[in-house]
């Protein structure tokens, strides 16, 4: 765990997902194993008032409502994720139109005026989204918790590769929470 909260943001990338895709059922199956580990993040982030980011994918709706995005990906894959994790209004909700949370989204500027430089990154999928969320956080000179266990792809082999990379490649502190 990153050292002070003082400075940290709490990150969820994609956890709003309808699973409609190929290899949507392995990732939704994978995003259910590790459902207790986001669940125990997200307390945790409320008991230590630490901000929570949502950064999700628009699905053609292009407006940042977590409403809207959660009445077009709730069915029966996702549902049991959503109930667990949906956003409250006290949370910051953002879309992005591909892979990295931070490209042409506000991220990087909320995170300016939240006055944090340190992220503890979760969701899905952690070989696409949340690595190349990762690369940009690493550019940008963010320090990062990606717990192992709060990660998921539609591969097992291809999220242990991806978590090798996050630690080698971006100094992202990979322990499990």
């Amino acid at each position: 765990m990153l050292k002070s909260l003082e400075k940290t943001a709490v990150l969820f990338v994609d956890i709003i997902n309808d699973f409609h895709f190929d290899g949507g059922k392995a990732l939704a199956s994978n995003t259910k194993e590790i459902l207790p580990h986001l669940i125990s993040l997200r307390e945790f982030a409320k008991t230590n008032a630490l901000p929570i980011i949502y950064v999700n994918d628009h699905y053609g709706l292009w407006q940042a409502d977590f409403r809207k995005i959660i009445d077009h990906c709730y069915n029966d894959a996702s549902k049991d994720i959503i109930e667990a994790l949906q956003p409250d209004d006290q949370d910051y909700f953002l879309i992005k139109p591909q892979h990295s949370a931070f490209f042409q989204t506000p991220l990087q500027s909320l995170l300016s005026e939240l006055n944090k430089d340190s992220l503890i990154m979760a969701g899905i999928a952690g070989d696409i989204c949340i690595l190349f969320t990762a690369k940009d956080a690493y550019m940008y000179g963010y320090k990062m918790h990606i717990p192992e266990n709060c990660m998921a792809s539609e591969g097992k082999d291809n999220n242990a590769y991806a978590l090798y990379l996050l630690h080698a490649v971006m100094k992202a502190d990979t322990t499990a929470i």
